[in-house]
């Protein structure tokens, strides 16, 4: 390590007072008030020597930026799509993207929508439906692929809306709603297929790209001795462009791009994009903001760091779920999902289990922790999840291990936790700020 930051400690008390002061959300408790923060593994990373000697490359330039070209260079190379523009972030490429090509009544069909991008095609009078396969439906089966969209579903909507009303098709690899499992190459090869006879695009959430290059290497067979390089290639030659948040698989803690193959779509994004992200050739990042993505979209497909990456996050895993703690299984990527509406089957699901869980969580032990539940998504929730999300290349094995011992110690003493009520909330992504009480 070259550098190394304090972690205040707190005690229960303060804790408390923290909670009370947030409405019992989470989001909403200031950053030097957390111990160990697994709220989310987007914009978190720790960057590599050679991310930060980029970032002293930076060309700031207004117009034709050099740090632009390097990025774009990149992006070519791994993704193979024509056109690509920066954004800022991992939202800001969806909204422009469904500004484009959404219409009020169209219909998104996903293996599972992520919040920001469910949010986005709703705001658009869009309405975003869920696919997966029924296996998913189990939290507990060990099955390889749970992240699979279910194409005989896809065929039974588009025969139902029609494809004219499908604008796109969207696959979220891996499936972050969906417990963070993978999405296999044969089955975006099938989505693909259908996609293409019905003249639908097919767009991929490609924010966690190399993770899931790294699960098909491990887990489909005839890909073992693929590059997680090539795999990677392999999944974006089957899409007609994607949407990335450069926060997650590329390091960065800014910064994301929008990819297509439509030359039409592309100006109109391009035009897009000019009005509200900035020009084409830096899309609302500074210039050593797209060299440090350009280095980390190179650096996430190292072979040694995917390999560890995916055995230190399934070593948490497997260190609760071993001994009573319901996780999603397998173990995924980027977070290990716990299965709150099983840990604590007396808190209904309208007194949202997963937040009680988050909450019981920081003020046992200071871990900050998101629901990925009916707070989040409401009555579309599948499932009432709790999601402890691992930043890339942060955390040694002595921080995991105190989370370990202290989720195991908060599931001991899961029958006295009690549930929660919304008291104030938004319209849009509520549970960003929306205010709890506890029940009783």
């Amino acid at each position: 390590m070259k550098s190394v930051e304090p972690l205040r400690h707190t005690t229960r008390e303060e804790r408390e007072r923290y909670l009370e002061e947030a409405g019992y959300n989470l989001f909403l408790i200031a950053a030097r008030n957390i111990l160990i923060d697994l709220l989310t593994d987007s914009g978190t990373s720790a960057m590599s020597t050679e991310q930060w000697a980029a970032i002293m490359r930076g060309d700031e330039s207004y117009a034709g930026s050099e740090s632009f070209f390097r990025m774009k260079r990149v992006v070519d190379e791994l993704t193979g799509f024509r056109h690509m523009v920066p954004a800022h972030q991992g939202r800001a490429a969806e909204r422009i993207l469904f500004t484009v090509m959404c219409r009020p009544g169209n219909v998104v069909p996903s293996n599972t929508h992520f919040d920001t991008t469910r949010a986005n095609i709703e705001y658009r009078g869009a309405r975003a439906v869920d696919l997966p396969v029924p296996e998913a439906a189990d939290t507990q089966a060990r099955r390889p692929f749970k992240g699979n969209m279910d194409v005989a579903a896809l065929e039974r909507l588009i025969a139902t809306d029609g494809a004219a009303n499908i604008p796109l098709i969207m696959l979220t690899v891996t499936d972050n709603s969906g417990g963070g499992q993978p999405v296999s190459l044969a089955n975006i090869a099938d989505v693909s297929r259908v996609a293409r006879r019905h003249g639908i695009p097919l767009y991929l959430d490609a924010c966690r790209f190399a993770e899931n290059a790294w699960l098909i290497k491990e887990r489909e067979a005839g890909y073992e001795d693929w590059s997680p390089k090539q795999i990677a290639q392999k999944m974006f030659s089957y899409a007609d462009g994607c949407t990335f948040s450069a926060k997650k698989d590329a390091f960065a803690n800014i910064g994301g791009f929008l990819c297509t193959n439509d030359d039409r779509l592309a100006a109109q994004e391009t035009d897009l994009l000019i009005l509200t992200e900035g020009f084409p050739t830096y899309g609302g990042l500074a210039g050593r903001d797209l060299d440090a993505i350009a280095v980390g979209l190179e650096e996430v497909l190292d072979p040694d760091y995917l390999r560890y990456r995916i055995v230190s996050t399934a070593y948490l895993g497997r260190h609760i779920a071993d001994r009573g703690v319901p996780i999603v299984e397998p173990p995924g990527g980027h977070a290990i999902y716990i299965d709150a509406g099983r840990m604590l089957p007396h808190i209904p699901k309208q007194q949202f289990p997963a937040q009680a869980l988050a909450v019981e969580l920081y003020r046992h032990a200071g871990i900050r922790s998101v629901e990925i539940g009916s707070v989040m998504f409401g009555d579309q929730a599948q499932h009432e999840l709790l999601r402890l999300a691992i930043p890339r290349r942060v955390y040694t094995q002595s921080h995991i291990d105190y989370v370990v011992e202290a989720i195991l110690e908060v599931n001991q003493a899961r029958e006295r936790l009690r549930g929660l009520e919304i008291v104030e909330e938004p319209p849009f992504l509520r549970h960003f700020s929306a205010r709890f009480r506890p029940v009783g």
